[in-house]
């Protein structure tokens, strides 16, 4: 699931591209892609984890779509996160996805809300938290 993410947000860098998108530091291009790999590692891991306790697919594809489009939606990748009230200031500072798109925007932009370094080790953490919640679940289902 990782690699597949990956390999999609790669093909829409690719495009953006050759559209005209010019990041401000070339050299950090290799740097995006780790952040890329590392967000689809938090999603990848938070989707088996989630799966590992339902019985049928059907009510996997519900719980996702639950979960997945308020994260979408309080990471900032579709507004700025200037201004939030009090309650969704801090559903962002929660959301792992928030730290992978402010992450990404330093890199190719040069802009964010928080440092490199913060973005990287919330994801980092975030990463191992839930590969591991995931894991220890998918080691429990019986069959």
């Amino acid at each position: 699931g990782a690699t597949v993410a990956t390999l999609q947000g790669l093909l829409v860098l690719i495009i953006c591209l050759l559209a005209g998108f010019r990041p401000v530091n070339w050299l950090m291009l290799p740097l995006a892609v780790i952040f890329m790999i590392m967000t689809a590692i938090v999603f990848a891991g938070l989707g088996v984890a989630i799966g590992s306790q339902l019985q049928d697919m059907q009510g996997f594809q519900l719980i996702m779509n639950f979960i997945v489009m308020p994260i979408y939606f309080l990471s900032g990748a579709l507004f700025p996160l200037t201004d939030l009230p009090s309650v969704l200031h801090f559903l962002t500072r929660i959301d792992p996805l928030t730290y992978g798109i402010d992450g990404l925007r330093n890199i190719l932009i040069g802009t964010s809300q928080f440092s490199l370094e913060l973005s990287f080790g919330v994801l980092a953490l975030a990463a191992l938290v839930f590969v591991g919640l995931g894991s220890y679940s998918f080691s429990k289902i019986e069959l």
